[in-house]
């Protein structure tokens, strides 16, 4: 119903057997082994707890591997006189057309090598040889007097780009040797810098990603002491760091600015090609292999698939604890009826003038409060003719009258 709240049950959590049960001698050894058990729970839920922070740690920072391009170049020729031959000359050239004129292709082509031993369940499709470059540039060395255009083609990655690429071709007419240096720059994750040589020296490190330079500084740090005793937000300069620390130390936090200024923009890969239009062009093409830095989809996607076993698993883990703590509630109440009961039998008439005190207590405490004449209800009540006839004033007579008969004919 509308404006109605619907009261949540009160989840039983408390799964502690009674001590006086605990203690009874046919119980002693079943007790003990349950409370030996409610300690190895208590470790396992530490250690899971634990775990789950590690893994949720590890899918905010995004894994990532080292993984192969594998490049491939080649290159075809048209047109050329070894071709044609040379008693065409230039009857057999079309220059609307461009057919006959010497002409090569240069065909550029790259692919993600798989992973060895990896399980056909784990596959997934491979990036596109485009996704892992963030800018190329091609020189063809060629006599600028007789090629002055088209020198140097440079291929930056956009992202108006439609669909990645797995290569692309560059064309060009000519039939002299050409020399080809393709300069790559690499789209790594997470982003990759070159450590200048005065810290890279000091880490052991050439190029890393930031992150990786600041662990690398704090291993050095706390392999060498250098964190102030007295005030752990201090580092100490060593001989090596003094350079670099431009003093004696420096506060912990100014460690991410320090680093930023040794960082710089990683070399570009440089490969160097070869084409000469007047031999026939190799039958396979050369193949270079460049280390990438990526996001490990893989290890990703085997998390997520634990994580999400894991919540089936909590949540049967969560069933079979509410029965535990039902059954333990359970075992509760039976023991305090057996108190009970067992109270009743020992002592009868002492029992029954007991418990009817305490629900003679009860009943004046709900009903009011402070002393009146032995009793806790206000007086101002007891004053009121009213208040005797109220409708539970008359079963109560007839309970309390019946207990008295009951006990009177006990005795």
């Amino acid at each position: 119903m509308d404006g109605v709240k619907v009261a949540k049950r009160r989840k039983i959590t408390d799964k502690s057997i009674p001590n006086a049960l605990a203690q009874l001698p046919e119980f002693a050894e079943d007790s003990q082994m349950y409370q030996s058990l409610l300690e190895m729970e208590k470790k396992l839920d530490w250690t899971m707890n634990r775990k789950k922070v590690e893994v949720q740690d590890a899918l905010a920072r995004n894994p990532t591997t080292t993984r192969t391009v594998r490049l491939f170049l080649s290159h075809t020729v048209s047109g050329q006189i070894w071709q044609t031959g040379e008693a065409s000359g230039a009857e057999g050239i079309n220059f609307e057309t461009g057919q006959g004129i010497p002409a090569w292709s240069l065909k550029v082509e790259g692919r993600l090598l798989e992973l060895p031993n990896q399980r056909a369940r784990d596959r997934i499709s491979p990036r596109k040889f485009s996704t892992f470059i963030k800018k190329m540039i091609v020189e063809l060395d060629r006599d600028p007097t007789l090629y002055p255009d088209g020198n140097v083609v440079e291929w930056p990655r956009s992202p108006t780009i439609q669909q990645p690429l797995d290569g692309f071709t560059i064309r060009r007419t000519g039939d002299q040797p050409t020399k080809v240096r393709f300069i790559i720059y690499l789209e790594q994750t997470p982003e990759q810098f070159k450590v200048a040589p005065d810290l890279g020296n000091i880490l052991g490190i050439k190029e890393e990603s930031r992150i990786g330079v600041i662990q690398a500084m704090w291993n050095y740090i706390k392999i060498h002491g250098l964190q102030d005793k007295t005030d752990r937000r201090r580092i100490r300069a060593d001989d090596y760091l003094r350079p670099i620390f431009g003093g004696e130390g420096i506060m912990f936090h100014q460690l991410p600015e320090l680093v930023n200024r040794y960082l710089m923009p990683p070399d570009p890969i440089v490969i160097h090609y070869s084409i000469n239009p007047a031999q026939a062009p190799p039958e396979r093409p050369s193949a270079w292999d460049i280390e990438v830095k990526m996001e490990d989809t893989s290890l990703k996607n085997r998390i997520m698939v634990t994580v999400q076993s894991s919540k089936d698993s909590v949540s049967d883990l969560n069933k079979l604890d509410d029965e535990i703590a039902l059954l333990a509630q359970s075992l509760h109440n039976s023991h305090t009826k057996r108190q009970f009961l067992q109270s009743f039998a020992n002592d009868p008439a002492n029992f029954v003038q007991t418990w009817l005190a305490s629900q003679s207590r009860d009943l004046e405490s709900v009903l009011g409060s402070g002393p009146s004449e032995g009793a806790t209800i206000r007086a101002e009540e007891l004053r009121r003719s009213d208040f005797f006839r109220l409708p539970w004033v008359e079963e109560a007579i007839a309970v309390h009258e019946g207990m008295r008969l009951a006990s009177r004919g006990m005795q």
